[in-house]
């Protein structure tokens, strides 16, 4: 099978041991894995925060890049659900149809889609090709589960460890257990439940630079929660909500990590590939941390902020 890796801004500019990871386990698990080089950004936060003929832009650069793939992989619940989700809706406007408030990978902003209307010289907007780009992307789990049908993909990480659903996991792309029924096959790791796991954990792209006092309370909250599980690692399927919770962690001085579930799947009783993995996940907490000093990206109680694009 013919895979593509659709890596992410946010991984690839501070975690790139996750898209390593990914790329070690789907090669173990017998796919052939590419990472063109073309890619960008998918265009979230671009849609988000209303440039929509910037995301559109990147949408049919998105198509163009990843077309003729059996499957494009993401390491990101929430990059995975603006690809299927909203990219449909882009090509459903540009032909005329409705796609400004369905639900589902979150609303494109009102009066968006329905009446946008290209620039002077601009190309049309991505139709045919960026939807039917959307069912072939898969996030990670939904991969390995739903394509693969690989449950136990030879993981060996001794730790106890929580996991944390991310919201677009959760309520855009409906992952449901499948990260749960992973790490629970994953031989040596003990999986605990997280208390009210459901809870947001406040990032949420520029929402926590808008709402910088709220998303670092419920940041708190998340914290709290995960300490009273005793557990040594937080595993997460976005990187971004890893890094706001990573900040406020190491704040605290608390000794737990935070590991995007690739790197606890990628994991084997070689201890060289999750030590660097784990190396590299900590100097990008120590920016995020240290940033915080200087009031750019932490908050006082170590809650980090950011731009949507996990």
């Amino acid at each position: 099978m013919r895979v593509a890796l659709f890596v992410t801004c946010v991984n690839d500019t501070l975690f790139p041991g996750t898209g390593q990871a990914v790329v070690t386990l789907l090669r173990r698990l017998g796919c052939d894995v590419d990472f063109p080089t073309a890619q960008t950004c998918c265009g979230q936060m671009h849609l988000n925060t209303g440039y929509l003929a910037e995301g559109r832009r990147l949408a049919r650069h998105f198509a163009d890049v990843f077309a003729g793939y059996d499957a494009v992989v993401v390491p990101s619940g929430s990059c995975a659900a603006m690809v299927r989700e909203q990219y449909p809706k882009l090509a459903r406007a540009a032909s005329g149809g409705h796609g400004g408030h369905e639900t589902g990978g979150g609303p494109v902003p009102s009066g968006a889609a329905g009446g946008y209307e290209p620039r002077a010289g601009e190309p049309a907007p991505p139709a045919g090709e960026s939807a039917e780009a959307g069912p072939r992307v898969y996030e990670l789990s939904e991969f390995l589960l739903d394509v693969l049908g690989a449950e136990d993909v030879g993981a060996y990480f001794p730790h106890r460890v929580t996991y944390h659903p991310t919201c677009h996991s959760l309520r855009g792309l409906r992952l449901g257990d499948r990260p749960l029924r992973l790490l629970e096959r994953v031989r040596g790791l003990e999986l605990v439940p997280l208390p009210e796991s459901e809870e947001c954990c406040g990032f949420g792209g520029t929402f926590a630079v808008k709402n910088p006092a709220v998303s670092a309370a419920m940041c708190a909250d998340k914290v709290r929660n995960i300490m009273d599980t005793g557990a040594e690692v937080v595993c997460a399927t976005d990187n971004s909500c890893l890094m706001h919770i990573g900040g406020t962690l190491r704040r605290q001085r608390t000794g737990v990590r935070t590991m995007h579930l690739a790197e606890i799947l990628a994991a084997t009783e070689d201890p060289a590939g999750t030590a660097a993995a784990g190396a590299a996940r900590g100097v990008a907490e120590d920016v995020a941390t240290t940033a915080g000093e200087d009031g750019a990206a932490t908050r006082d109680d170590g809650a980090t902020t950011g731009e949507d694009g996990r």
